[in-house]
Order: structure tokens, then C-alpha cells, then sequence
């Protein structure tokens, strides 16, 4: 079983201090306004274009690449397709269900 640690080490409190130090900054640029909510909604929604589009792209990648390795034409593409798509959704989700849990 492992024990607590008793004692920070060092090299994690300078990084501590130094990620208080980023944050102080930023919200100095921000001049401490609150984030809108088109900001808000603009970011959520580029999130999930880009969790979409990406599991499409890479599965399209991947099955691309291995109709060529086993010579399979559109088989493996159409598959890995179909995959990737799967996976954006989960993401978008997991995503999805993260922020209702913030919200809570």
C-alpha cells in the first residue's frame, strides 16, 4: 500500500507557482470581464465540429491506408469510415455529458 506523501517536492511547487502565475496573467489580459456566452457557445461548438471531423478524417486515414496494405479497395475505407463517425459521436458525448456534470 502506498503512503501520503508528506512533503511536496519542489520541482511540482514551482510548476504550481508558476501555473498561478500563467492564470494571473490571463485574467490581467482579460481585464477580469466574464467570458461571454457566444464565447462560451463559439468554443463548445468548435469543439465539437472538431471532435466530429477528426474521427471521421483518421478513420478514413486508417482504412485508406489498409486497403493499400491488403490490397481490399473501398472495403476497409468504408469501414474504418463508418468507425471513425462512431467514434466523433462518442466523443462529442463524453464531451457533452462533462459539461452537464460541470454544470451540476
Amino acid at each position: 500500500m502506498l503512503k501520503p506523501m508528506k512533503k511536496i517536492p519542489d520541482d511540482i511547487k514551482l510548476m504550481d507557482e508558476r501555473i498561478q502565475k500563467l492564470k494571473a496573467k490571463e485574467a490581467a489580459a482579460r481585464g477580469h470581464a466574464p467570458e461571454t456566452d457566444y464565447s462560451r457557445a463559439s468554443k463548445i461548438g468548435f469543439r465539437i465540429g472538431t471532435e466530429l471531423i477528426s474521427g471521421v478524417i483518421i478513420g478514413g486515414a486508417i482504412g485508406y491506408l489498409l486497403d493499400k496494405l491488403f490490397s481490399l479497395q473501398p472495403i476497409l475505407l468504408i469501414v474504418f469510415l463508418f468507425l471513425g463517425g462512431i467514434a466523433g459521436f462518442l466523443n462529442v458525448y463524453r464531451f457533452v455529458k462533462s459539461l452537464e456534470n460541470k454544470e451540476e
